[in-house]
């Protein structure tokens, strides 16, 4: 006798069982699903009802797509060229995609341009797979979501591809041949490869396994051995400056037959388009009605003299009334504070200085442009004198020193004004400004211009125009803002991590540019402590900044390695020119009154004109010796160019002249008697030429009486004894004030 257990009794009784009744088995038959094939019908109709009664779609649609992406064993279908050996889903593609891009897009700058080569691979091949294996829906989204980042830079491709649309189509097409009978090479600097890897290595589930892949199936990767490279990096620029655009790499980046690379290979990439406003700042118009009323009266109590325009003539002129044009930026672009009293008479004053200049009108019949040059000597400077400034009116002259301070006299011999109580009855004609605490590289006045002889302002004081306050810069990396009415410190700039090495005031006053040693370009306001603007994207110091005449842009050189220089608009921030030639460190800039060209001279004796709308060199000037050039100017009129330099020399340079062909060095000053380009005229011996702290010609550890070679559009030289020139500037009137500091002959141990 057997006993069942009460689980025995509640398992179900089998199909197979044979103590099961016949008709019982066949209905057990009937319900179960005959294929696994039944089973995924089930499944599937099951999944989509229930998506598009959600009313997911779209939803519905990928899932259709995906179920028709593979076999019944759950593999990828045969029979494409397209398709990758792994498994691969079709929704993984642009998830890959995606999150790569966001790590290239979110890295460092000096990464995202050659990281960015790797995205238009990613993607071409990406759609030609999912095309190739039936996924048209996923390619296709994929194409829509991402289309737009290579809308610009691969136009042509794109169109092709619109073109494939199933996966006879990529054997077919010229584009699908290309891609995948070929290998995409991708240039990459060394350094970077390591970088790459190691990232997809570790993100291997969300993009690696998929970008891994296509590199390893459709790429070549190139590692060579150079620093990273982006548009406007040393390394792209310093090929450019020498005319060698590509690496064999970057000659073999992409797919043969398609001309588009990301690398070097693209001569466009650092093209100069961006649109510019070179024309001049409109004036205020309350303030031009104001010194049209003054100038009106002004005419009636002083006629011109036969010949000459009147005051309002002249000003109309200099300012002529424009209708709201792209030449010329809009005073809405960068806040000024409103005008005042002074700003009326500066302006009047101005527009008689304009009118009654001594005018330079080029060249005639041959005949260079006479330019008078003042020269201000400093003696027994010790050699400490490391800048130095002069007033608009000419009525001071600063210096800063290695030994912290700064030093202001009176050039006319009157002593200098204070407003301090203590100070009523003190009258000196030089003064010293204490405050920074290492070498002052820079120092700058205020604007400033020479006085009415009357008071238009019966019910108030008569407004003084003279400098009242000057700006100094210092290798403790501060910017210090000076009273010169109490002769003390108004504010200090805070900002730059290190030395500054270079300023200068915007040319409508109250903003004013610095460079430094951190490689950031500053534009500072005048009642802020902190700047309004930082402006990086060169590679080394700054050595050199000026401002455009209308005060929209300003220039920055670099030093060392870098050797560009770039225009930056004050407006956005924006970096809207490079400008590259130099292959020395580059020591003073300046822009041409009009606008439009701009002057920059290096250490190897070289000046080079710009033209600034173009981003091209228009010519190099040839002449200084070595050392140094420390200044330079431009004529009211903008066709006269003079320079001052460590060879002892001022130097007046045609701008219009074409500068073709060189002669000797040695040339005639303006008394007849010879001179050489070290600035010293012949006979002297070369061991006077060349004295301690001087660095000319014959200084510069170079065989001392080389010559120098001088291109034509060389106006004048006019040679000092033994004082490299620090300082020229063209007055309103076009004299030129130059100044420097006079080396005497000393004992060989003391050099």
């Amino acid at each position: 006798m057997s006993t069942n257990s009460p689980a025995d009794s509640n398992q179900p009784a089998s199909a197979g069982d044979p103590k099961m009744p016949n008709h019982r088995k066949k209905e057990a038959r009937d319900q179960q699903p005959q294929t696994r094939k039944q089973m995924d019908e089930i499944a599937f109709s099951t999944v989509t009802d229930y998506l598009l009664k959600k009313g997911y779609r779209r939803t519905e649609e990928i899932f259709r797509q995906e179920v028709m992406d593979v076999d019944e064993g759950g593999k990828p279908r045969d029979g494409d060229p397209a398709a990758p050996d792994k498994i691969l889903p079709a929704g993984k593609y642009l998830i890959a995609f995606k999150h790569f891009a966001r790590w290239v897009d979110n890295g460092l700058d000096l990464y995202k341009f050659e990281l960015g080569k790797f995205l238009w691979p990613l993607f071409i091949y990406s759609y030609l797979r999912l095309v190739g294996q039936g996924s048209y829906a996923h390619a296709q989204e994929l194409k829509e979501q991402i289309r737009d980042r290579f809308a610009k830079t691969h136009e042509d491709e794109l169109r092709n591809l619109t073109g494939i649309q199933l996966s006879q189509h990529v054997r077919d097409s010229e584009i699908g041949k290309a891609y995948l009978e070929n290998q995409y090479a991708i240039p990459i600097s060394k350094s970077l490869s390591g970088h790459l890897f190691h990232f997809l290595e570790r993100e291997l589930d969300q993009c690696g396994a998929v970008v891994l892949d296509i590199l390893q199936q459709h790429c070549r990767i190139d590692a060579v051995d150079r620093g990273p490279i982006d548009p406007f990096s040393f390394e792209a620029i310093f090929r450019r400056a020498r005319h060698q655009e590509l690496d064999e790499a970057d000659i073999q980046e992409g797919i043969p037959g398609f001309t588009h690379r990301g690398g070097l290979a693209n001569r466009n990439i650092l093209d100069n388009h961006a649109a510019l406003k070179l024309g001049p700042l409109p004036m205020e118009p309350e303030l031009r009605a104001d010194v049209i009323s003054e100038l009106e009266e002004e005419d009636k109590l002083h006629p011109p003299r036969e010949g000459l325009p009147t005051l309002v003539e002249e000003f109309n002129s200099m300012h002529p009334i424009k209708r709201e044009s792209d030449d010329s930026p809009q005073r809405a672009d960068i806040p000024y504070p409103p005008s005042r009293a002074r700003d009326v008479v500066m302006e009047m004053q101005k527009a008689r200085e304009n009118r009654d200049r001594f005018r330079i009108e080029g060249r005639t019949g041959g005949i260079g442009p006479s330019v008078s040059v003042c020269f201000l000597t400093f003696h027994n400077h010790l050699g400490i004198v490391s800048s130095i400034d002069i007033s608009k009116d000419q009525q001071l002259a600063a210096a800063g020193t290695s030994e912290s301070f700064i030093r202001v006299w009176s050039l006319n011999g009157t002593p200098l004004k204070s407003h301090l109580a203590s100070e009523k009855d003190l009258k000196v004609t030089n003064r010293k400004l204490f405050g920074h605490s290492g070498p002052v590289y820079s120092v700058a006045f205020s604007d400033a211009i020479a006085n009415l002889e009357r008071n238009i302002y019966d019910t108030e004081e008569q407004p003084e125009t003279d400098s009242k306050i000057l700006l100094s810069c210092s290798a403790d990396g501060h910017v210090r803002l000076w009273s010169l009415d109490a002769w003390a410190c108004l504010c200090i700039y805070k900002g730059h991590d290190g030395p500054v090495t270079s300023l200068m005031w915007n040319p409508h006053g109250h903003y004013f540019v610095t460079g430094g040693w951190d490689k950031t370009v500053r534009v500072w306001s005048q009642d802020h402590a902190s700047a309004q603007r930082i402006l990086i994207g060169h590679d080394t110091p700054i050595s050199a900044v000026t401002y455009h005449p209308n005060g929209a842009y300003v220039f920055s050189a670099s030093d060392e390695t870098d050797k560009s220089i770039r225009m930056w608009s004050v407006v956005n921030g924006d970096c809207v020119r490079i400008f590259t030639g130099h292959v020395d460190y580059i020591s003073a800039m300046e822009c041409a009154p009009n606008g439009k060209i701009f002057a920059s001279g290096d250490v190897g004796g070289n000046i080079y004109l710009w033209d600034i709308e173009k981003g091209t060199r228009i010519k190099r000037c040839r002449g200084h010796g070595r050392g140094g050039i420390w200044s330079l100017t431009f004529s009211v009129e903008s066709n006269v160019l003079v320079s001052g330099g460590q060879d002892n020399t001022i130097r007046v340079w045609d701008v219009e002249m074409p500068a073709e062909g060189a002669g000797p060095a040695n040339q005639q000053d303006g008394d007849g008697n010879a001179v050489a380009a070290s600035g010293q005229p012949e006979g002297k011996q070369a061991s006077q030429a060349a004295q301690p702290g001087t660095g000319a010609a014959g200084g510069t550890g170079k065989k001392k009486g080389k010559e120098v070679m001088v291109t034509p559009d060389q106006i004048n030289v006019l040679p000092t004894k033994k004082t490299p020139v620090l300082k020229v500037q063209f007055s309103r009137m076009n004299l030129v004030i130059a100044s420097g500091c006079y080396y005497p002959d000393l004992p060989e141990q003391t050099r």
